[in-house]
């Protein structure tokens, strides 16, 4: 295993800044998720850690040692690629023994470690298949083999199960875990996928534009996002974003939605007064029965089950749409007039202007990259 640090890495192509003032630490034998929309550097981030690329300003030091100047095939650092990068002229069983062949390893410890690498992925019925041979999952599955079978102290996965059909995803989000801790390498894995990210992270590192903007575990992204994009990002349904203005008389905090009186809890002062958008997990809505204090008057427009839950479209009394999530099976109304309970200790409240949370009990949190 190994400690990997980046140290105000800087990227640019041309005029583009992809990549500005990055900082992070990831412990030893830690999954890392850099998770973000489709160009925000994640790809670029990693190819720097591998030393594909060079960064214009920056260092990355793995396990105490600055890799600046330092060649890819020095820094014993294992990476899946996007792209898969096999041989073309190789079967699957050659290109995953690539990195132990390089080293010299005996035949027979390199047919099993071979072997036993694609058992695990499930491709071992395909090892003397060339790539040409392979659907595009079991050519991200040989590549992913390929990282992991040297047992790299550092593993860099570039969305390594984008390609893979969803029985096959779901059962690999359960096994990595497990074969990443065995193997004991320190992994930053990149994914668009926010349910692979909070299956899989230790920490999630969430990237904005040139940055990253929060790093945290899978529940503090969730329960405390820093600002409206990463809100959105984290959720199905997605959250509902209403907007308000919090106001304190002599009962409390309030808000008012659908012509209702919704009391928030003494911590969110710093948001009386000023323009907010109130952030309202579906699963944190629930029907109640009329006449239950507090209760939010909604239409019920219309009802979607989905496996294991449902998911109901209601609009308020003002027009506004708001998304509902119970599980399946639960009863709840599915047309008319229905009223909501919120939970007001869930309610997430940003800044109008900025985007950024407002931290209960303290004021806006500042816009700025997050460091680790």
């Amino acid at each position: 295993m190994a400690t990997l640090e980046l140290h105000s890495i800087v990227k640019r192509f041309k005029d583009n800044t992809v990549l500005d003032d990055v900082s992070l630490a990831v412990d030893d034998g830690e999954i890392l998720v850099l998770f973000g929309p489709s160009g925000a550097g994640k790809t670029v981030l990693l190819r720097l850690i591998a030393g594909v690329l060079d960064a214009d300003a920056g260092r990355i030091v793995i396990d105490g040692e600055d890799m600046t100047g330092v060649d890819a095939e020095f820094r014993g650092v294992g990476m899946a690629f996007q792209n898969f990068a096999l041989f073309p002229h190789m079967d699957a069983f050659a290109n995953i023994a690539t990195p132990l062949e390089a080293r010299k390893t005996p035949r027979d410890a390199v047919r099993a470690g071979v072997e036993s690498v694609a058992r695990l992925l499930k491709i071992d019925h395909v090892l003397t298949h060339r790539p040409r041979a392979l659907s595009n999952g079991q050519k991200q599955r040989t590549a992913l083999a390929r990282a992991l079978v040297g047992s790299p102290p550092v593993l860099l996965l570039d969305d390594p199960l984008r390609n893979v059909d969803a029985k096959l995803r779901f059962e690999m989000r359960l096994e990595l875990p497990r074969l990443l801790a065995d193997r004991g390498a320190t992994v930053i894995y990149v994914t668009q996928d926010y349910k692979e990210a909070m299956a899989l992270g230790d920490r999630i590192a969430v990237m904005g534009q040139a940055g990253i903007r929060q790093i945290g575990t899978p529940e503090e992204i969730y329960l405390q996002p820093a600002g409206l994009d990463i809100a959105r990002l984290f959720g199905d349904p997605t959250i509902n974003l209403l907007d308000v203005r919090p106001s304190r008389d002599g009962q409390g905090i309030h808000v008012a939605l659908s012509g209702t009186r919704v009391e928030l809890p003494a911590a969110m002062e710093p948001s009386v007064g000023r323009a907010c958008v109130a952030g309202l997990r579906p699963e944190t809505l629930h029907f109640v029965k009329a006449g239950t204090k507090g209760a939010v008057p909604v239409t019920i427009e219309a009802e979607t089950p989905l496996n294991e839950k449902t998911v109901t479209l209601a609009r308020t009394r003002g027009g506004r749409e708001i998304l509902v999530s119970r599980p399946a099976g639960t009863p709840g109304p599915d047309h008319g007039e229905a009223f909501l309970a919120v939970d007001a200790g869930s309610v997430l409240m940003f800044d109008k202007a900025s985007g950024e949370r407002i931290a209960a009990g303290g004021p806006a949190a500042p816009r700025k990259r997050a460091t680790a």
